[in-house]
């Protein structure tokens, strides 16, 4: 592209798609097409810019101008500006954590620690276009594999790259692409999972719809290191717009040559095709993946034999994740050594993660490994989204990982230093919790999404991670009885070392980090019956504290059940009898001045019964 170009990228994040980031890139098309533009403005889609709830976010090259909030009336001014070489201040990105009006992405707190690989043409290419993504140096690692390196040379540069599995487990990719490239087979498949089953997590959905052609790369590269002809990319049906696009790139790499029969003349054969994934979490596990490809029911099966040796079909086959693939051609273009010129000794390179929850700068960003947690929450997120909260904890790895609480927010984000911790890498999803997170609450909804998408092959998930939700649920309820924290540990215990594949492996981990770290929160569950955060509702009461309360008036025109009543200016108080426990008179007061308290009507039968034990 032209370096006076304008380029207008509007970006197609989840979050700016639901505000409204369609009918924005249609207003740019038709004001370009309507002012004779097309040769001095270029709009594009791109990926998530991380600032998901300012939606929709429009980035505006050169200058890495980054505007928020945008509307499809607001097109003809953003381009008037930038066509005088200005910048349209009132609708131009305020930082949360910095609110002096920063012109350029760069910057933006949001993006002082992060590096872009895996991310690296997010808003810069439109993403069905093939050409702009080859103008981006796309398919030349790709090429040089095929004409200029052996399968072995191939698979030795990503096995010293030190690229480590982005699916949640960390396993050397280059060595699974050893072990299946030694498979001897009349057959090879090569399989991308995109199916992305972690709740929150939107990392692998944000490298298909922005970037598709990175995928198709890196499973040509990895064909030719294992000597696949045949690819799958299975992605769950509730991506529609990641299918479509996927299909695009395939379709656009078929027809020039770079997809199908002696791509490149090099010799080597490979097809790509797209499966419809119904959205199992259990698919994310490897062997029922392949087995749903094979049109069975999604249950993993024994290992040995490890798919290398036996996989789709029975063949060799090799399954790696969207983010995986998409760091291989910049590794085979630049090489390993510049791989490792990012993060750790042992977890090279860079990591997507999706911050959520309790954060003020919601979305995705890649940071080296090996960057502190405390420097992604406080610095790249912005901290804490709510004012006067305090940070808590933060969940990584989704429903098979944990919560790492605050003395440990100095840890290392790497591999084994996270897994030290309790918590897995995962494929990236971290949710950051505030003191108004109840620790056993978030347990208990981890553990029960979980439990449903077990499969149920195995009797340790299929019923301990029931027998645990049934405690948990216990627990949060005020049925909580002393022995039941024990009780758990021994059944996390018995899952994680009895379970067939991950999912049960991996499903104790919430419970077992939040009673290692949060266990004066279990406790007073179950001996003083409160939930000190009010989020287990039979475990709370609300009350006011007359010596705060102003008597503004705001809690008791926000309760749903007109149970808050007082003289305006003066104390109000609750109607014990009338309060539902839902909470909105605490979130909604100002002052601090609703209190918590243990239910009264719990807290007495608890002391009738510790006293009848005496």
């Amino acid at each position: 592209m032209a370096n006076d170009l304008i380029q207008i990228s509007v970006c197609s994040g989840t979050g700016c798609l639901d505000a409204g980031s369609l009918l924005v890139r249609t207003a740019f098309e038709d004001h370009v097409r309507s002012q004779g533009l097309e040769k001095t403005v270029a709009v594009n889609f791109g990926g998530c810019a991380g600032t998901c709830p300012q939606g929709p976010v429009v980035t505006v090259e050169p200058g890495g101008v980054l505007y928020h909030g945008v509307q499809p009336g607001d097109a003809a001014a953003i381009v008037g500006e930038h066509l005088k070489g200005g910048v349209l201040d009132r609708l131009r990105y305020e930082p949360p954590e910095e609110p002096s009006k920063i012109p350029s992405t760069g910057a933006l707190p949001l993006y002082r620690h992060q590096v872009l690989r895996v991310l690296r043409n997010k808003g810069l290419i439109d993403p069905e276009s093939m050409e702009e993504y080859i103008a981006r140096d796309g398919y030349q690692g790709a090429a040089k594999a095929l004409t200029q390196m052996t399968a072995e040379e191939v698979v030795a540069t990503v096995k010293n790259s030190g690229l480590r599995g982005r699916g949640g487990a960390g396993f050397p990719t280059g060595l699974k692409w050893e072990f299946a490239s030694k498979s001897v087979a009349d057959q090879k498949y090569l399989l991308c999972n995109g199916d992305e089953g972690d709740p929150g997590a939107f990392m692998d959905r944000s490298v298909m719809e922005a970037d598709p052609h990175s995928v198709v790369e890196g499973m040509i590269i990895g064909s030719r290191a294992i000597g696949a002809t045949k690819g799958v990319i299975y992605v769950r049906a509730e991506y529609p717009l990641a299918v479509k696009r996927l299909q695009k790139a395939i379709d656009d790499a078929t027809a020039a040559g770079l997809l199908g029969k002696n791509i490149l003349g090099s010799g080597h054969d490979f097809e790509l095709s797209i499966y419809l994934g119904a959205g199992a979490f259990v698919c994310g596990e490897e062997t029922a993946l392949m087995r749903s490809i094979e049109g069975k029911r999604g249950m993993p099966r024994p290992r040995p034999p490890f798919p290398a040796h036996k996989g789709l079909w029975d063949k060799p086959t090799v399954l790696n994740n969207v983010e995986t693939y998409a760091n291989v051609p910049p590794i085979l273009l630049h090489g390993a050594d510049w791989y490792r010129s990012l993060g750790t000794q042992k977890s090279a390179g860079t990591k997507v993660f999706a911050l959520t929850g309790a954060i003020k700068n919601v979305g995705l960003v890649e940071v080296p490994m090996g960057i502190p947690l405390r420097t992604i929450i406080y610095e790249v997120g912005g901290g804490i989204g709510k004012k006067n909260k305090k940070f808590k904890a933060v969940q990584m790895g989704g429903p098979s990982g944990g919560c790492i609480p605050e003395h440990l927010l100095d840890t290392a984000v790497d591999f084994d230093s996270i897994n030290a911790t309790g918590a897995i890498m995962g494929s990236g999803g971290m949710v950051v919790m505030d003191e108004d997170n109840c620790m056993v609450s978030l347990a208990k909804f981890f553990l029960g999404f979980t439990a449903d998408e077990s499969c149920g092959k195995c009797p340790p998930c299929r019923v301990g991670t029931r027998v645990m939700l049934d405690l948990l649920t216990d627990i949060t309820e005020g049925r909580g009885k002393p022995g039941d924290i024990e009780t758990l540990i021994d059944i996390c215990d018995d899952i994680k070392n009895t379970s067939l594949c991950g999912l049960g492996q991996t499903a104790p981990n919430p419970v077992l980090t939040t009673i290692r770290y949060f266990r004066d929160e279990y406790e007073s569950h179950i001996h003083d019956k409160w939930c000190k955060t009010g989020i287990c509702r039979d475990l709370a009461s609300f009350e006011i504290d007359p010596e705060i309360c102003t008597g503004c008036g705001v809690c008791a025109r926000a309760c749903p059940q007109e149970a808050i009543v007082g003289e305006k200016k003066k104390p109000h108080r609750i109607i014990q009898e009338l309060c539902i426990q839902c909470r909105t008179c605490y979130d909604k007061c100002k002052f601090n001045s609703i209190q918590i308290k243990a239910s009264r009507k719990l807290t007495g039968v608890a002391a009738a019964a510790e006293g009848g034990k005496h």
